[in-house]
């Protein structure tokens, strides 16, 4: 692309701030326009050593950039969505678990010309599932295995008054169904399956087990995928973020690799 695309970014956590700063260091094709956070002197602070201040603003104020960010808590996920799709603006969420219950974004998006792009976050083999996809698939299941401690919080859990944090010996199933029940039950977790619910076919089809378990240290996920074009089984070990355990380290850096795709003169898969 000839011109240099501003990018926005809602929170400047784990994801956001890791995120702000490549950017500040410098990416063909792409320049930090503004960042969004609740407490402006932290964001101020956090920012002090970059090379150039972007402008801390409101959440509708980042929709003034080119590409907006969603690096913030799930419950301001359609805030952030509908300021940058109004604009017409390509919206990118690291939240995707929040766009299952709200695919009537995607219909505004259509109506005012935005684009809203997935990217694969803690997960892998994407291009292979869209592929497969494109042909008869008969099932698509993911088995999500973390330490007890990057699942604390979440509402399912503390539904059915699951003591994650108990679980200390052998490993235990604390959900087992399809990707948008998951996704409203553990919003902070399971973004992945829903990033492979949309690519494959769909979040009611597309089932998956959430096991804590106290033997392993990396956010683990195993895919299966029973399809008439191909028999797919991937598996990924994500190492926890430091600032946040739901976080994988990967998923910022997944997040720089999609929007350097969108300037890329060559860009290697879908």
């Amino acid at each position: 692309m000839s011109r240099t695309l501003t990018v926005g970014i809602a929170g400047l956590g784990a994801i956001g701030l890791h995120l702000a700063r490549a950017l500040d260091a410098g990416v063909e094709g792409l320049s930090l326009h503004s960042v969004a956070a609740r407490d402006h002197d932290k964001a101020r602070a956090n920012l002090s050593g970059f090379r150039k201040m972007p402008a801390i603003t409101d959440l509708a104020g980042l929709a003034e950039a080119d590409i907006v960010v969603e690096a913030a808590p799930a419950s301001i996920f359609e805030e952030v969505a509908k300021a940058a799709i109004a604009k017409g603006r390509i919206f990118v969420p690291s939240s995707c678990g929040a766009l299952l219950p709200r695919m009537h974004l995607v219909e505004e998006a259509r109506r005012t010309g935005a684009r809203i792009i997935v990217p694969t976050g803690a997960l892998l083999g994407l291009d292979a599932v869209r592929a497969a996809a494109e042909g008869d698939v008969a099932s698509v299941t993911i088995e999500t295995r973390k330490p007890p401690r990057g699942l604390v919080g979440a509402p399912y859990l503390e539904q059915h008054k699951i003591d994650v944090l108990a679980v200390t010996d052998e490993k235990k199933l604390v959900f087992k169904g399809n990707a948008f029940d998951a996704a409203q039950g553990f919003p902070a977790n399971v973004n992945v399956a829903a990033a492979l619910a949309l690519a494959g076919i769909g979040p009611r089809k597309t089932m998956i087990e959430i096991w804590a378990d106290p033997h392993v240290t990396r956010n683990t996920h195993t895919i299966r995928v029973e399809a008439a074009s191909a028999r797919l089984t991937m598996t990924i070990e994500n190492v926890p973020s430091e600032e946040n355990p739901r976080t994988g380290k990967i998923t910022p850096l997944s997040i720089l690799a999609c929007l350097r795709g969108l300037t890329s003169t060559l860009k290697v898969g879908s």
